[in-house]
């Protein structure tokens, strides 16, 4: 894929995962009072307090934090960021008219948190953002030393404070759920379903482990040098990664070669090369 194509297939990511952020608002919680914090949590707030449109609160907010972030943080923000900080509420407003499917709201919370948590991954894919709170975080922690994921939990935690009061308690307990679902859709999206295991292997008998996984499970391994924190000696680790389905196999192979061995099994979860996945 050439570089426009790919510069192409980016922007195609921003737009779709923006409407797609934008209509889970619109349909699920917008409606329903749901504010899972950021710029759109807040434009829900005001809507309720002052009938203001919320796609004109979010250009209001989008727009002048970008334009901060450019000159306070320098050159990070790309044409990217700020083509999200426009679409995104461009979107809201297109969508605004869309009837809501259902008014339950634990439904609501769940389908929105989806939809949003689906949007976002798409959009962080195609190596795009749709700006927001996000940047008044990355401008607090530059200047105020807090680290960043603090940064953003204190922004979200206010603007869903913020909702507890003028809403109610329990609309604020709901939005931390779909905070909940939103980030581990954005997790499902960036790096997909299936978790592959990898094993660290510590064995007395590594060349008979090597030719079993090399060629009884048919797959690579990686030789490590290790040094036992008792004695100090030196000795070889295996590292092997193989799929959910291949993990019982590894097992079986490793204690008929050396029943003593030492395994340690671990998640990788995204795990790119040959015999995996793709790196697109």
């Amino acid at each position: 894929m050439n570089s426009m194509m790919f510069k192409i297939m980016e922007y195609m990511y921003l737009f779709v995962g923006s409407f797609l952020v934008a209509a889970s608002f619109n349909l699920f919680l917008n409606p329903n009072e749901i504010v899972s914090g950021g710029v759109s949590g807040i434009s829900t707030i005001t809507e309720s307090l002052l009938g203001w449109e919320p796609a004109i609160v979010q250009w209001a907010l989008n727009i002048p934090l970008f334009i901060a972030g450019l000159w306070l943080l320098g050159g990070r923000f790309g044409v990217k960021t700020a083509v999200g900080s426009v679409i995104l509420p461009l979107f809201v407003l297109l969508t605004s008219e869309w009837t809501p499917p259902t008014h339950n709201l634990l439904l609501a919370t769940i389908y929105g948190g989806i939809g949003v948590g689906a949007g976002l991954g798409i959009v962080f894919r195609g190596r795009g953002s749709t700006g927001g709170l996000d940047t008044a975080a990355q401008i607090i922690h530059k200047y105020s030393g807090i680290s960043l994921g603090l940064c953003v939990a204190m922004l979200d935690g206010l603007v869903m404070l913020t909702a507890g009061i003028v809403f109610s308690p329990e609309k604020a307990l709901y939005a931390l759920i779909g905070l909940f679902v939103t980030s581990k859709t954005i997790d499902i999206v960036q790096v997909g379903l299936s978790t592959s295991k990898m094993a660290f292997i510590i064995s007395e008998k590594q060349q008979q482990i090597r030719e079993a996984v090399l060629h009884d499970l048919d797959r690579g391994l990686t030789r490590l040098t290790a040094y036992g924190g008792f004695t100090g000696a030196s000795r070889e680790v295996l590292m092997v990664v193989v799929g959910q389905t291949e993990v019982t196999k590894l097992k079986a192979l490793v204690r008929d070669v050396d029943p003593g061995a030492f395994i340690i099994l671990s998640d990788a979860t995204e795990v790119l090369g040959e015999g995996f996945k793709s790196g697109a």
